[in-house]
């Protein structure tokens, strides 16, 4: 009796240090990150980029699989947060809006306010929230500050802009030769959102 003691004391120990699967670091797109794996990691939560994760910068491409992943991960019960840098606030509205998901713009990343105000919305604590985005200096750092985990993406093809060509490739993922893209057509209703 006393050596079922002494094991079920070890397997209940061993059961509350449980650790939880790892998180990728990084991803091709949206859509390759593992929902089932997030939720295996206790993630309850995601803060997500809107420019070169979710649509790209210049309107011409949306990431593969990007809105279905979405849905998919609001019916495993996780929350969503968008912060955007982005300078057009119509576009974070419209994106606000289509995906039903509250936004914050500009989110001044990666300062930790924005990343704390969106951890306060979802009433999520860092360890449960995962931010995910396409950019070193903005999405990593930005997550990094406010303790949360984070997956960056491969950045959507986009113009570059001059920080870019002199730091992109040490800042962002280059979207794969082989990846599929997605056209978008951005007339289907920005003006609703001037």
């Amino acid at each position: 009796m006393k050596n079922f003691k002494t094991l079920l004391s070890k397997l209940q120990q061993a059961g509350s240090k449980r650790k939880f699967p790892k998180l990728p670091k990084q991803a091709d797109t949206l859509a390759k990150i593992q929902i089932q794996q997030l939720r295996a990691s206790g993630i309850k939560g995601i803060i997500l980029d809107l420019d070169n994760t979710i649509v790209s910068e210049d309107d011409r491409y949306l990431s593969p699989g990007a809105e279905d992943w979405i849905t998919q991960a609001k019916l495993a019960e996780i929350q969503f947060f968008i912060l955007s840098n982005g300078k057009r606030s119509y576009r974070v509205k419209f994106w606000s809006h289509r995906l039903n998901i509250r936004a914050l713009n500009p989110a001044k990343k990666p300062f930790p306010p924005a990343f704390r105000q969106a951890m306060a919305y979802m009433q999520l604590p860092s360890k449960h929230v995962v931010v995910i985005g396409d950019s070193l200096h903005t999405d990593v750092v930005g997550a990094w500050l406010c303790g949360c985990h984070c997956i960056q993406v491969a950045s959507l093809p986009h113009p570059p802009r001059w920080w870019e060509k002199l730091a992109g490739k040490w800042i962002q993922i280059p979207y794969p030769d082989h990846g599929e893209l997605w056209e978008f057509d951005p007339t289907v209703g920005y003006d609703d959102f001037f």
